[in-house]
């Protein structure tokens, strides 16, 4: 890939400051090079090869809505747009319920395997000037990295360095799982008859298994993504020990529960070994200023600090949408020093947007009360309505309070205004 650095860059006169980050993802990547086309001095540092990224397991299911996707135009990093499948669309059902419906977006989604993506990312931050370094990161490196640098971001939120953020027990609604996660991508899946489109399927009292196209490394695809209750029937995937048995697992969990997708799945194979992902983690909020021994701090962006359940698809959505806000306040503070204050005011400025989602996500992984239900079945029987719950998975602050508050507005109006 060819990009000319001298037309791109858009160096501002801040003196070459220097900006550390810790992580290679979807925020640390994305960020690391608006730093770069910024004028800024940047470093990533991750455990990982870009060889060893594309060559590795898959690690996410990152369906990313227009917002989102618009922070990567801005950037001029989005590749892919001939190559990876739209989805257009939201479809949702209620299994033994008569509650069905879809509509189009207004503007499509897109999901790139981070195998393809981040590989590709992290070539073009080189070429940009930033410095890519490979390397398992402890504390003591990190205390080291924090004298050398004006600002000190993690974007990784994995072993003892995650642990550096506290957990905000106030804004943390959970402190275990709540869902047993399965993800496989596939291919040969039979299109919907419609449009592409998340067919989201709600299983009372077992889970929910949504699907959607994709682009991987050897094409396209399509993902699905599994949410099991812990300890419910759909909390299998302990004893699964080989990706031909996760396949067979996630056939059984369609056929079993989700019949009306059987035929979908007639002739669905792996898209390759590696393609297969279990687990499971608390959704948490931590506190973003992390301590270091020596006395410093670090700044934890992303899910190092603000991780949600996957239910909404909201992952890679929030890293994009947290990355332009923290470009923009970088950027605007100038020489000043990047202190406490700074941090914490522009972690409120993030929470501001990510509050609406963390709701939006934990009540989904709650039993849906009964002003939910009624919501969703008048989506079937209103368009306009239907559209707005769609696009609301672009902007979930649309959800609030008509979604998510019992007679918070009278529906029959509310479809007017949509």
């Amino acid at each position: 890939m060819t990009i000319n650095a001298v037309a791109d860059i858009q160096c501002e006169d801040q003196n070459m400051r220097k900006i550390t980050i810790i992580g290679a993802g979807q925020s640390g990547l994305q960020l690391g090079i608006g730093l770069l086309k910024k004028g800024y001095e940047v470093t990533i540092v991750t455990n990982k090869t870009a060889e060893e990224v594309e060559r590795g397991r898959i690690t996410s299911s990152q369906c990313m809505f227009d917002m989102a996707l618009q922070h990567e135009r801005d950037l001029g990093i989005n590749f892919w747009d001939n190559d990876c499948p739209w989805v257009d669309g939201i479809g949702f059902s209620i299994m033994g319920t008569d509650i069905s419906w879809s509509h189009r977006l207004d503007k499509p989604a897109q999901s790139v395997d981070q195998r393809v993506k981040m590989p590709v990312w992290m070539n073009t931050f080189e070429e940009l000037g930033g410095d890519l370094q490979i390397q398992e990161v402890s504390l003591a490196d990190l205390d080291r990295m924090e004298k050398q640098c004006d600002l000190l971001l993690v974007a990784s939120g994995k072993g003892e360095i995650g642990k550096m953020f506290e957990r905000d027990a106030v804004k943390s609604a959970f402190d275990k799982p709540m869902r047993a996660l399965g993800l496989t991508y596939v291919k040969n899946m039979k299109p919907r008859d419609e449009y592409s489109a998340v067919q989201f399927n709600l299983i009372p009292g077992v889970g929910e298994y949504f699907s959607f196209p994709a682009l991987t490394t050897n094409g396209a695809c399509d993902i699905l993504v599994f949410e099991g209750i812990p300890g419910g029937e759909m909390d299998c995937w302990g004893g699964v020990d080989s990706p031909d048995q996760h396949l067979e697992v996630s056939k059984d969990i369609i056929r079993k529960f989700v019949p009306e997708e059987a035929d979908r799945i007639t002739d669905i194979e792996l898209t390759d070994d590696l393609g297969v992902l279990a687990g499971r983690f608390p959704p948490t909020i931590r506190n973003p200023i992390g301590r270091l021994p020596s006395g410093g701090i670090a700044y934890g962006i992303a899910d190092s600090v603000c991780l949600n359940d996957p239910i909404t698809g909201q992952g890679s959505n929030n890293a994009s949408k947290c990355v332009a806000l923290h470009l923009d306040s970088i950027v605007s503070h100038g020489d000043q020093p990047f202190d406490e204050k700074w941090m914490n005011k522009t972690f409120d400025k993030y929470w501001s947007y990510a509050q609406w989602v963390v709701a939006w996500t934990n009540m989904l992984l709650l039993p849906p009360e009964e002003h939910t239900l009624k919501m969703l079945a008048q989506c079937a029987q209103d368009e306009a309505l239907a559209q707005r719950m769609a696009n609301g998975f672009d902007d979930p602050r649309d959800y609030y309070p008509w979604f998510v508050q019992p007679n918070a507005v009278d529906v029959e109006k509310l479809w007017q205004a949509a």
